[in-house]
């Protein structure tokens, strides 16, 4: 016989279970335009080149260049209200107006890997464009787990540590601490390093839209939820 507490623990699983798949973990981001896409590419290529094993990746419509500008968890029964929030938003600040200046490349270590990008300086419009995102948001950002993301079709996890990547953004990736960046892929560490330490050219760029999507794996944009481009 099925004991009592066992009838209970199993009702709060259920709970929990049913809690998580209401979550959904998603990406409020900046598409930037044609001169910086160009460039990602190109380096996309040479990322392939270097690393072509598990998790590499071209960037297409499945992993859109990108410029994140918040990474979190809501619920999906409230993405409508979420949309609204960051349309007005972008209606009074005007984001895709403002010119954005490259900086350089950075990498985010991964086993012997690094997940690399193309880095922007935090201007100040950028800055507040962030600031006033997250205060638009923050009441309906909630806790998730990898189970809010976009999942692997070849069955395989979402890359350790994506999660606590997403819960902490805000902490560890806004105001001072932002890191304006187009991800361009992964590759080995010693040729990021020499990539990093060779002469750079700056080059400026604007952003064709601000965009919500849900995050897939490595913090690629999977699935486009909502975007301020005119149809």
């Amino acid at each position: 016989m099925i004991s009592y507490t066992v009838l209970i623990l199993f009702s709060i699983s259920c709970k929990n279970a049913s809690a998580q798949s209401n979550i959904i973990a998603i990406d409020v981001l900046l598409e930037p335009g044609k001169t910086m896409l160009d460039s990602a590419k190109v380096y996309n290529e040479m990322m392939q080149k270097n690393y072509s094993g598990p998790g590499s990746y071209s960037l297409d419509e499945l992993h859109t260049p990108h410029m994140t500008v918040l990474q979190c968890f809501v619920r999906a029964s409230d993405l409508e209200k979420v949309y609204e929030a960051v349309a007005a938003v972008v209606k009074s600040e005007k984001p895709t107006k403002d010119k954005i200046t490259t900086s350089g490349f950075y990498y985010f270590p991964y086993k012997d890997l690094g997940l690399a990008g193309i880095t922007a300086t935090p201007s100040p419009e950028l800055l507040d464009f962030q600031a006033k995102i997250i205060e638009a948001l923050k009441t309906y950002i909630v806790v998730g787990t990898d189970a809010a993301f976009v999942q692997n079709s070849d069955g395989t996890p979402i890359a350790a540590g994506s999660s606590d990547y997403v819960n902490r953004f805000i902490q560890d990736h806004a105001g001072a601490k932002y890191n304006p960046h187009v991800t361009i892929g992964l590759a080995h560490e010693d040729f990021l390093k020499a990539l990093i330490a060779a002469p750079y050219h700056k080059f400026t760029f604007h952003c064709s839209s601000v965009s919500i999507y849900h995050l897939g794996d490595f913090g690629t944009a999977r699935t486009k939820l909502w975007t301020s481009a005119k149809k």
